[in-house]
């Protein structure tokens, strides 16, 4: 029912701003709402835990120094769960010592705004964060749609944020927050082999067969902080085939060809796949070029992807 309430408000924004002071609550939600944004308030860090296991806001806004839970810890404790790691966290503080304001950052905020809080300043930064949280959902909505179904995890194989219909498959297989467990072992040997670039992994998890293939890192914070990178393909081959080959009149060769590109494999991987030479690949390559209409490999697996989706 909560999260109802807070899906009505159609085209606005969702601030939580978690301060303990209640003047400051007041000139905030004040503020807040006249910029045209919906406030969700909570009184220290607990409650603020609390009230993010029912809604994941926009935008957080929270006081560094609080009673109990600190904004620190807090946000530590925020930026832990995949749901709400990508949620922008703004830091209010008086404190004006540079490293404070490391601090803040090192915990997983965005920015910090000192107190006594400028209004405008305010806001325009919560604007730039706002769009920039927007940017990134919508990026990695356009990789599910394009059947580039990511994930990443740290070094420790803890799950940091996937891609939409990702998580969808893993809460469905008892995930949610974090890896479900039968990902665990297979993820854990493939981040083994993150210095091989063209690592991949198969397993059962139920009735599906899931093939997990190493992208690579995409960030390093310190030596321990790289995130990896991980495509997940869903292994269908026989009802996949018959649906490309029926759709596009390949030949049964064709149709596994094109499968295994929208699996990401380069001609060599295919040519050791099937069994045929890489120039028999090249040929059936061509031939499914033609029939879809296409140059280049990207879109040969682009529509294949859709297809099979």
């Amino acid at each position: 029912m909560f999260n109802d309430a807070i899906a009505g408000q159609a085209g606005r924004d969702t601030v939580l701003v978690v301060d303990d002071n209640p003047e400051s609550l007041h000139f905030l939600i004040d503020t807040i709402e006249r910029a045209g944004m919906t406030v969700l308030i909570a009184t220290n860090g607990e409650n603020a835990l609390e009230l993010l296991e029912h809604v994941a806001p926009d935008l957080i806004l929270i006081d560094a120094i609080m009673p109990g839970l600190d904004g620190f810890d807090t946000t530590r404790a925020i930026k832990k769960q995949p749901r709400l790691a990508d949620i922008p966290v703004i830091f209010m503080t008086g404190l004006t010592e540079t490293e404070h304001a490391v601090r803040a950052l090192d915990a997983g905020g965005v920015d910090y705004v000192r107190k006594p809080i400028a209004i405008e300043e305010l806001l325009a930064r919560m604007r730039v964060h706002l769009a920039g949280a927007r940017v990134s959902q919508a990026g990695r909505s356009a990789l599910d749609a394009t059947g580039r179904h990511l994930f990443a995890v740290d070094r420790a194989g803890q799950l940091l944020w996937a891609t939409p219909q990702v998580e969808h498959l893993m809460a469905s297989m008892g995930g949610g927050d974090r890896l479900p467990p039968d990902f665990a072992g297979p993820v854990a040997r493939l981040i083994a082999q993150r210095d091989n670039p063209d690592a991949t992994l198969r397993f059962e998890a139920g009735a599906q067969v899931i093939e997990l293939v190493l992208v690579g890192p995409v960030r390093r914070d310190d030596g321990e902080g790289r995130e990896v990178l991980v495509r997940l393909n869903l292994i269908r081959e026989g009802a996949d085939l018959e649906r490309l080959r029926d759709r596009y009149g390949l030949t049964q060769r064709e149709a596994e060809v094109l499968l295994w590109i929208s699996y990401g494999k380069p001609n060599r991987v295919i040519s050791e796949i099937l069994g045929i030479s890489p120039r028999t690949v090249n040929k059936h390559l061509e031939q499914v070029f033609e029939k879809l209409g296409v140059e280049t490999r990207a879109a040969a697996a682009a529509f294949a992807v859709r297809t099979i989706a």
